[in-house]
């Protein structure tokens, strides 16, 4: 199908094909396109595609020659098709990124592998347009995002009352509506799953420059990243990434079941699945074994294993096992002893090895009681190298809210809500607060972070969490201001 109307380029880009050994550049899609068409017409003629049907379909008819791809159509040449000219597409991007990356000269290029640069998804199908009665299909991805720019640009307005007009999305199934054609355009494609920049040396690809920039500056070196999450000692090279990144520690989301709540739906997800869920989908080809994850379906399997499948990693030690909880277990009653202990008591100051010993003590030495809807405690490295019990859990204030508006009527005793066991969080300009800390659990189950703050070499403010309140030594709530 030919391109669709030509649009506006942001400059004149330097277009090289890289099929074989050829060298042709050009600056115009248009071209570009046509070019490797012709590359197309060619390998599939010359590898006999029209002779009789004996042939094997898997030879390399249907192996596509880009450099450093090395992808092999496994069913037809229209995979093949789609394949090639998706390159013609990511090629396009990556000279954008080029472009970006040479209009921020603090910026120094990415240093991951040269040789992924032209490994690209796989494409399964057609592209397929799914706006209102349209459907048209294009093997060709260029053309496709702009023939779903033109049905953004060809919207009219309808009127949403007396002065307001907006323009709807017509896409199966969405009902948005937007202020004008630049925002719907914008919105399509989170439809059409759209990336507009590609890095020039790793071939990744973006939903736009900031996200590719942040890209090139997470490989900053080191020494360079001068804003460190005090939660979990992560570095970053700019403040705005650091902020990004707390967002995972503070929790938006609670269980509709209990008094759970997780920074992600997907933390949430897994909770449910594992708290609340009966559901068991991953089962033993062995025996009646069955589970929630692939994760302990794997431990589980190697039980069956004649081999052992872990061994102690203690020196001198040969012991082996086929599980891991048997390794756990022989670490516990033959080394534990030899270990230098990590955890400390922040009431008594007692040690242990182990971060379930310390639950323990608290427990039942000290009765501390679990967190509402969370099922253990967390420890946090202190600047002496021990773990000591993690004081704070960090809602936001919009969960806050939610929760004191939710009624009280039919809640069990243990499940109530009260403002004294909730947390919220504001932001407020203070000085950094320097000194790495970093986060443990006692599990190895993953969970939800709980906390963050801010720090910052440097003597301007910076944005930290202030604690609304938290639990005292003797395990009781406390409000801050």
């Amino acid at each position: 199908m030919p391109p669709p109307g030509k649009v506006p380029r942001k400059e004149n880009l330097g277009l090289q094909c890289e099929w074989g050994s050829c060298s042709f550049v050009c600056s115009a899609m248009e071209e570009f396109c046509e070019h490797v068409t012709q590359h197309l017409r060619q390998h599939l003629h010359s590898s006999g595609e029209e002779e009789d049907e004996e042939e094997d379909p898997l030879e390399e008819e249907f192996s596509c020659l880009w450099q450093e791809c090395g992808f092999c159509s496994m069913d037809s040449s229209a995979d093949l098709i789609r394949h090639v000219y998706f390159h013609c597409y990511h090629t396009k991007l990556k000279q954008w990124g080029l472009q970006a990356l040479q209009s921020q000269a603090d910026l120094s290029p990415c240093i991951l592998d040269f040789q992924s640069r032209n490994i690209i998804p796989d494409i399964p199908d057609h592209f397929l347009c799914l706006w209102e009665h349209c459907e048209s299909s294009f093997d060709n991805p260029e053309w496709f995002y702009r023939h779903v720019e033109a049905h953004s640009l060809c919207c009219e307005y309808q009127a949403v009352g007396k002065d307001n007009q907006v323009v709807l999305c017509g896409w199966k199934g969405c009902t948005c509506t937007f202020k004008d054609c630049r925002k719907l355009r914008e919105h399509l494609r989170s439809h059409t799953q759209e990336k507009v920049v590609a890095c020039p040396t790793c071939g990744g690809m973006f939903a736009n420059n900031t996200k590719f920039l942040d890209h090139i500056r997470r490989q900053t070196a080191l020494d360079q990243q001068r804003f460190q999450c005090s939660h979990c000692s992560k570095r970053f090279a700019t403040e705005r990434l650091l902020r990004d990144h707390m967002r995972n520690h503070v929790n938006h989301y609670k269980c509709p079941l209990c008094d759970m709540t997780c920074p992600l739906p997907s933390s949430l997800r897994n909770h449910m699945r594992f708290r609340h869920s009966e559901d068991r989908p991953f089962k033993c080809d062995c025996c009646e074994y069955s589970c929630k994850n692939l994760i302990d379906l794997r431990k589980h399997l190697d039980t069956h294993s004649k081999e052992p499948a872990y061994r102690c990693d203690f020196e001198s030690c040969g012991f082996s096992a086929r599980s891991l909880c048997s390794i756990k277990s022989h670490y516990r009653k033959v080394h534990e002893g030899d270990s230098e202990p990590r955890y400390k008591c922040h009431v008594c100051d007692k040690c242990f090895t182990r971060g379930n010993n310390l639950t323990v003590h608290l427990r039942e030495k000290h009765q501390f009681k679990w967190p509402s809807g969370h099922p253990r405690f967390r420890y946090k490295e202190h600047e002496d190298g021990y773990m000591r019990l993690q004081l704070v859990r960090y809602e936001s204030v919009e969960l806050t809210q939610q929760l004191l508006r939710q009624p009280q009527d039919g809640l069990d005793p243990g499940a109530s809500l009260s403002e004294s066991s909730l947390q919220g969080i504001i932001l407020e300009a203070v000085p950094g607060e320097p000194g790495p800390q970093e986060e443990a659990e006692e599990e190895e189950e993953g969970g939800s972070g709980d906390g963050t703050a801010l720090s910052a070499s440097q003597d301007t403010p910076s944005p930290v969490i202030h604690v609304g309140n938290q639990t005292n030594a003797q395990g009781e709530q406390e409000v801050q201001g």
